[in-house]
């Protein structure tokens, strides 16, 4: 365990430099991420039979990318940023340079603000193709776990995000402090796991859309489990009653999309009608 240990010391956030941009294993991560899922949903379109046609999936998937990006990015800014640096100086907010110009890449992403990005990318999605939205909704919440999986190694790789203190051998060293490989833990736990569970029971949901409901409830609940893993951000501590920001926008997550379950539920209760 001893190379595992010392991991961060042997290995380099920046997969290659090719002079005037450095790209990093998180970059390339989270593009896999995005691949991954995209890949994924359209297996299960084909493979379930389900008849999305593939340009609405892929649609569907820019739309949500793009909503995704912001929805992170200002999400990070709201909820991570009680200094107000970047409401102060917005123009640093989407900005990959410092104030100096030097190329540093956006540091700060909120995946709660990325689930509303997404969730209002997905409105005005349905808006425009009605007939397929909860389709492609379900077969989206299949690819998405697939997706995090490699998010999470990317953060892991980054060296960001990093566990509590702790004593178990399989620790990672950071800063000289052995801490919970805390990314890893998500990458399983909110990813993998999930993926597994949806795939099983994606023939036994009730209606179009349940699956997706299902997906954010039980993200809300391996989010804030493995929380009790991870360092709170250190701008914040932990804000409520022993919990961390993650895990109170957590709560907030699996009562919203309990509630959505129903609404989808009623909805496609009075479609059949």
């Amino acid at each position: 365990m001893e190379f595992w240990n010392h991991i961060y010391e042997n290995f380099n956030p920046v997969a290659f430099d090719i002079g005037f941009i450095k790209v990093h294993w998180y970059g390339i991560m989270y593009v896999l991420a995005l691949l991954s899922a995209l890949f994924f949903s359209k297996w299960i379109n084909r493979h379930d039979r389900i008849g999305i046609p593939e340009d609405i999936i892929d649609n569907y998937f820019i739309w949500v990318e793009i909503g995704v990006i912001l929805g992170a990015r200002l999400g990070y800014v709201l909820f991570y940023d009680p200094s107000g640096y970047y409401l102060s100086n917005p123009l640093q907010i989407f900005s990959p340079f410092d104030t100096n110009g030097n190329f540093t890449g956006i540091s700060g992403m909120s995946y709660h603000g990325a689930v509303i990005g997404a969730l209002i990318a997905t409105y005005l999605f349905g808006r425009k193709y009605p007939t397929y939205l909860y389709k492609v909704l379900d077969i989206a919440a299949l690819g998405i776990p697939v997706g995090y999986v490699f998010g999470r190694i990317g953060n892991f790789l980054n060296q960001e995000l990093v566990g509590s203190i702790t004593t178990v051998p399989w620790g990672i060293l950071v800063n000289g402090v052995m801490r919970h490989p805390s990314q890893l833990y998500e990458a399983f736990a909110e990813g993998l796991v999930i993926a597994i569970i949806l795939y099983i029971f994606r023939a036994k949901k009730p209606f179009d859309g349940a699956l997706i409901a299902w997906y954010g409830i039980l993200y809300g609940i391996m989010r804030f489990i493995v929380e009790f893993y991870r360092m709170p951000d250190s701008q914040l501590g932990y804000v409520c009653c022993g919990m961390s920001m993650g895990q109170l926008m957590s709560l907030g997550m699996i009562i919203f999309f309990v509630a959505i379950f129903y609404i989808i539920k009623m909805n496609s209760k009075t479609l059949r009608a």
